[in-house]
């Protein structure tokens, strides 16, 4: 409603042959149940000809033993209905021949198109409604990520990686191959166009906690900005733009934070062609994996009154207090005090390793080993 690590969850766990994944039919109930009317009212037409073009062979027992039209299709409605009174009876041995070979399976035919698939139509239908309303009562405090490009999955991968509940993730995107992308990575996802409000709130976008946005048109994403923030005012939401010009846009549409992806590809660019070193720092930062990773953690209580500079096994680069951002040489954190939150530079490896005295990590980066 749906990894190398990636790797073992993609793969089958019968062998390592991909089958290929084809598109399901989508369909309404009334159009699904139309078209197998349609069939089988086929099916009741061909056994009126049957009947009808070979009535020589058939006896009617109430009347002037002559079969007419009407006949016809009287005998094939309660013949292939399994009604029979029998008062039309084939007398011909060909006759009861085509009826046991023809009509026999086309009365089962019959039956199973109208009882059986009906009621698979109606179960499957109902059984989508019920796990939708049952889902859409437990969405509380979840994060939804509009678009699931290059940078929504990368997003995504990095909220997984700081051990976010799939569960609490709904993703949002018009391509029904990223649809079923997110959904065999374990991930609610919703195909339709976040501009619309209707598809914002199928997500249950007024009772999210995070909203992430990665659009490929910085105007698409100012108006979903616009959207999400009349839904949710309170709701954290971050958003991804192209152009450095239409930030300050994003910004007044309501976004927490907003990521320029071609200004920030650029600089890596710039930085990389003046020193490599710094362009591979910098990339190292930013990608998972080995390597250096930034974090954000509380502060222990063994490093409670020590200058940032004075943390062991980690670089302190910033300090969170009051809910406000301080870099490491401002002075009113020379000292760290209890609740304190430090965004720090340090090993990748370390993520697995436990704190001295407990205390909560999250991260923000790293790099794949090379």
């Amino acid at each position: 409603m749906v990894m190398n690590s990636e790797e073992g969850r993609s793969r089958p766990a019968w062998g390592y042959q991909a089958l290929v994944s084809l598109p399901a039919r989508t369909s309404t109930p009334t159009r699904e149940l139309g078209r197998r009317a349609l069939f089988a009212l086929g099916l009741l037409v061909i056994t009126v000809g049957l009947v009808y073009f070979d009535r020589g062979a058939y006896q009617d027992n109430n009347a002037d033993h002559v079969v007419s039209l009407v006949d016809a299709i009287y005998y094939a409605t309660v013949t292939i209905t399994t009604t029979g009174y029998g008062d039309i009876t084939p007398v011909a041995t060909h006759a009861r021949i085509i009826n046991a070979i023809l009509i026999t399976p086309m009365r089962i035919l019959f039956l199973v198109l109208l009882v059986g698939t009906t009621l698979e139509v109606l179960a499957n239908e109902g059984r989508r409604v019920f796990r939708d309303a049952r889902w859409r009562k437990r969405m509380r405090n979840h994060i939804v990520v509009v678009g699931y490009g290059t940078k929504g999955r990368a997003a995504v991968k990095t909220l997984e990686k700081n051990n976010c509940n799939p569960a609490q993730v709904v993703i949002i995107d018009g391509r029904p191959s990223a649809i079923s992308d997110a959904n065999i990575g374990g991930y609610a996802a919703i195909e339709g166009d976040a501009t619309r409000r209707d598809i914002l709130r199928r997500a249950e976008i007024s009772k999210a906690r995070e909203v992430i946005i990665t659009l490929d048109r910085d105007d698409s994403a100012i108006l979903v900005t616009l959207t999400v923030r009349q839904l949710n005012p309170s709701a954290h939401v971050v958003v991804a733009v192209r152009e450095q010009d239409n930030a300050t846009l994003i910004r007044q549409s309501g976004a927490d934070a907003v990521v320029t992806s071609s200004d920030a590809v650029g600089r890596l660019l710039g930085l990389s062609a003046v020193s490599p070193n710094l362009g591979t720092v910098i990339e190292d930062l930013l990608s998972s994996g080995d390597g250096l990773e930034v974090s954000e953690r509380q502060v222990t209580a063994d490093e409670v009154g020590k200058s940032p500079g004075e943390v062991m096994g980690e670089r302190v680069v910033a300090v969170v207090r009051n809910k406000t951002l301080r870099r490491f040489y401002d002075p009113t954190v020379a000292r760290l005090e209890t609740g304190d939150q430090l965004v720090v530079v340090r090993r990748s490896d370390q993520a697995a390793a436990p704190l001295p005295s407990g205390g909560e990590r999250r991260e923000f980066g790293g790099r794949r080993g090379r």
